[in-house]
């Protein structure tokens, strides 16, 4: 029986029912760590799903267009959601979604995107939603010849959404700049930071540097780092959910 049957649904009481994955860039490996998430919740028994508003960049396989990250999650998590279950825009080049938008006369409406996420919440307990990019990514840039141009960033889907964020990260050289930066923008927008996910710790080879860029985010955001993964790992390496 589903538990989030509707968009107010989703965040009761004190605990949410989903969280929103962003980072602090591209190719941080938010895909990586939101599968191991939705993944982890699952393993204990918690009917967790996946959702993604806009995702550019999709892969051609066998004569169909394949959106890479929601497949992945898909196949890590052993999801029973089709493609057009898991992603609202799915774009074909890889660039921002904004021009990728644009480029293929496709733009995003936020108005689907509450409804398909909405869909999710009926479908699943817990929804894992994954941003694009990093924080500030556009999602929706019209021209200002346009009949109504709409600008639309990340930010704003994580709004429509109303989930607390998770923030994906590195330890390596420059990820508390970029950390707290991320943090600080999200709480300048309103939005509730419930921790930081460390990915591809140790890959520097640098642990002490890591471990005291770990420590300065920790300070500097006053949040708690919620795991800490080594890179290929294959679990979310904790014992309990948050």
């Amino acid at each position: 029986m589903p538990a989030c049957a509707g968009m107010t649904d989703c965040m009761t009481n004190s605990k949410p029912k989903g969280y929103f994955v962003t980072a602090t860039g591209t190719d941080v490996g938010k895909t990586f760590v939101t599968a191991l998430l939705v993944k982890k919740w699952r393993d204990l028994g918690i009917d967790a799903g996946y959702y993604k508003a806009a995702l550019s960049g999709a892969e051609l396989r066998d004569g169909k267009w394949i959106a890479g990250d929601a497949d992945y999650v898909k196949h890590v998590a052993n999801l029973p959601d089709s493609q057009e279950q898991l992603v609202s825009y799915v774009y074909k080049e890889a660039v921002s979604p904004h021009l990728a938008a644009r480029k293929e006369g496709n733009p995003v409406e936020l108005s689907k995107v509450r409804e398909d996420f909405k869909a999710a919440c009926a479908r699943h307990k817990f929804v894992f939603a994954e941003g694009s990019g990093g924080i500030i990514c556009p999602i929706r840039y019209d021209n200002k010849e346009s009949a109504a141009p709409q600008k639309i960033f990340l930010v704003d889907i994580i709004k429509t959404l109303n989930l607390p964020l998770l923030v994906v990260t590195t330890a390596a050289l420059g990820s508390i700049n970029a950390c707290v930066l991320t943090v600080e923008y999200a709480r300048a927008h309103g939005l509730e930071v419930r921790g930081i996910i460390v990915n591809r710790y140790g890959m520097s080879g640098n642990f002490e540097m890591e471990d005291d860029n770990i420590k300065m985010m920790q300070d500097l955001t006053g949040l708690s780092i919620l795991a800490k993964l080594s890179e290929g790992a294959n679990d979310l390496g904790v014992s309990e959910i948050f």
